[in-house]
């Protein structure tokens, strides 16, 4: 087991910066590269899908990202303690019959003395929009610094 800072208990600014770095790898869309974030017993609740350790969340990301196609996710802190934090979260993804979607969720996330996510329950709603409402607008991949988050585009 490897060790992931920053690391429990949170601060402001540690939970702020273990958001953007779940943003960063989710963006990558590499489920290996982003399994690695989780013990590797971790649990999620995803919408109404139960998972349990890596293996599972390998499979469940790609079938995500191959259904989800051109998928970028902004995350933004919503609170936090001790080795709990919680965030919103929009995404943006078509179909692939050409359908722009976003998906609007919350997390609460629970970590190991490692910083390592052993808890995750995701709640999230998909919203069918037409590509000419799309909001995130950068090339596939980490999303820029200079790119606004969800409370600078009204999300």
């Amino acid at each position: 087991m490897s060790d992931r800072p920053p690391f429990p208990p949170f601060t402001e600014e540690t939970a702020a910066q273990k958001a953007r770095m779940a943003e960063d790898a989710w963006n990558g869309r590499d489920p290996e590269r982003v399994s690695l974030a989780y013990t590797s017993d971790s649990v999620w609740r995803n919408r109404s899908e139960f998972l349990t350790g890596r293996e599972a969340i390998v499979a469940f990301l790609q079938r995500k990202w191959a259904h989800e196609l051109d998928y970028r996710l902004i995350k933004e802190l919503w609170t936090f303690g001790g080795n709990r934090i919680a965030v919103r979260f929009a995404y943006e993804w078509r179909d692939a019959a050409g359908q722009w979607f976003r998906s609007y969720g919350n997390e609460n996330w629970e970590f190991d003395a490692n910083g390592l996510m052993r808890r995750r329950i995701a709640s999230i709603n998909d919203l069918p929009i037409a590509e000419s409402d799309r909001k995130f607008h950068w090339p596939l991949g980490r999303r820029p610094d200079d790119h606004p988050g969800l409370s600078d585009l009204g999300l």
